[in-house]
């Protein structure tokens, strides 16, 4: 069964995760996705270990656990983009393909005759998506930058993390390269809406995101609160600032989340505890009310719910009708029956021979459901496939590019 893209053919020539998070996100959806990388390095997260990805002899092999999370369902082929032979061969793959996604910086690829208006010229249905820090334009265009420093810029941090009054307390930044993420499925967003456009009018364009422009738009919640009242919002560890109680509370052998998002909620938490006091209370009668009265609220709840186990409480809250969760690590993730259920850890074997591990697209779709057609791959294990069967180049023009070292073709002995 074909995927929902797979006539679509992605030319990938991004790096590290905004990109690949893009181009993976095109790929579990069906699109053929070739991804040009570096000889000898390339791609640089190949190189963020440990952890690394075992050989089918349980020894760890060259490639990263990070590379490998975000590059699934992708052909490989390694490229020297700097040499003239190199940006003949990428040009000739844009002929073939419908979109180009690249997050070099600004006018990096100008160099070498890669940009969009050079590509736009021999190709003019092109879909041609940058991904960068700071956009295309504007004062700091030119400045590299990594997720730390987009989510410190775009105020994330400032929201994020305990209050200052508590333990701990102070800016954090999330652990998940949220930016880049976010950045990832923007881009994918953007480029599926110029396939329709494309669809339509046999007419390319130009996609510029930005990772600043993604971090500062994902605050939206809180920025428009900001924008109403001039209050700029604060740090509220795991609490929220418009829901009470709506956070982690401490039990007797570690945490229970509670959210109750409504009156009716908090009714019902409150008889599940055997405080129905509570809910009698007019200083707790409406959220309004709770979000006043917050501290006296969650001081009596806290002493509550210290006095027994987490697994405990999970038993009494399960039918009540009250949001409530444990916090997990990621091993108890996938021993969650529901994460069992919905068969989120995805086994593929990799070139090595190794059984590689990832997790499952969220995507589900009844007519074109997502297939895990390729692991992840070695650097270059598809440069012959790609230049033979979809350039039709001849194994002796192959040999030749390689000699003179325009591109890299990884054998089985050799990865």
């Amino acid at each position: 069964m074909s995927g929902s893209l797979s006539r679509i053919r992605v030319l990938d020539l991004t790096r590290v995760l905004a990109g690949p998070w893009s181009t993976q996100m095109l790929a579990d959806l069906g699109a053929d996705v070739v991804k040009v990388e570096r000889p000898v390095l390339g791609d640089d997260t190949r190189h963020w270990g440990p952890p690394w990805i075992p050989d089918e002899q349980g020894q760890p092999t060259s490639d990263s656990a990070y590379f490998t999370s975000t590059n699934r369902n992708k052909r490989s082929v390694a490229i020297d983009i700097s040499t003239l032979d190199g940006q003949k061969l990428i040009r000739e793959l844009v002929k073939k393909s419908d979109v180009l996604v690249e997050n070099y910086k600004v006018g990096d690829l100008k160099r070498y005759g890669l940009s969009y208006e050079d590509l736009k010229s021999i190709k003019p249905e092109l879909i041609y998506c940058s991904i960068t820090g700071y956009g295309q334009d504007g004062p700091y265009a030119d400045k590299p930058g990594y997720d730390f420093i987009f989510q410190g810029e775009g105020g994330l941090m400032s929201i994020n993390g305990e209050s200052d009054d508590k333990p701990g307390g102070g800016p954090m930044k999330t652990s998940i390269a949220i930016t880049d993420v976010l950045t990832g499925l923007n881009a994918s967003i953007a480029i599926l809406a110029a396939l329709e456009h494309q669809r339509n009018t046999g007419q390319g364009q130009h996609i510029d995101i930005s990772l600043l422009d993604t971090i500062v738009h994902f605050g939206s919640n809180q920025i428009v609160s900001y924008f109403t009242s001039g209050k700029i919002p604060k740090r509220w560890g795991n609490a929220h600032p418009n829901l009470t109680p709506y956070q982690s509370f401490k039990t007797s052998d570690g945490h229970l989340i509670i959210a109750c998002g409504n009156d009716g909620q908090f009714r019902k938490l409150c008889a599940t505890i055997g405080r129905e006091d509570l809910a009698k209370d007019p200083r707790f009668a409406s959220m309004s009310d709770r979000n006043y009265h917050r501290e006296a609220l969650i001081s009596e709840m806290s002493a509550i719910f210290e006095r027994r186990s987490t697994g405990d409480w999970l038993l009494d809250l399960a039918d009540s009708d009250v949001p409530n969760g444990s916090i997990n690590s990621y091993d108890k993730v996938f021993e969650h029956p529901q994460v069992i259920h919905r068969e989120l850890k995805v086994k593929q074997i990799h070139a090595n021979g190794g059984e590689v591990i990832t997790v499952r697209n969220p995507i589900r779709m009844s007519v074109t459901p997502i297939e895990n057609r390729y692991a992840p791959p070695v650097r270059g294990e598809h440069t012959m496939e790609v230049l033979g069967d979809l350039l039709e180049l001849s194994k002796q023009d192959i040999e030749k590019l390689q000699e003179q070292r325009a591109i890299e073709i990884m054998t089985k002995g050799q990865i």
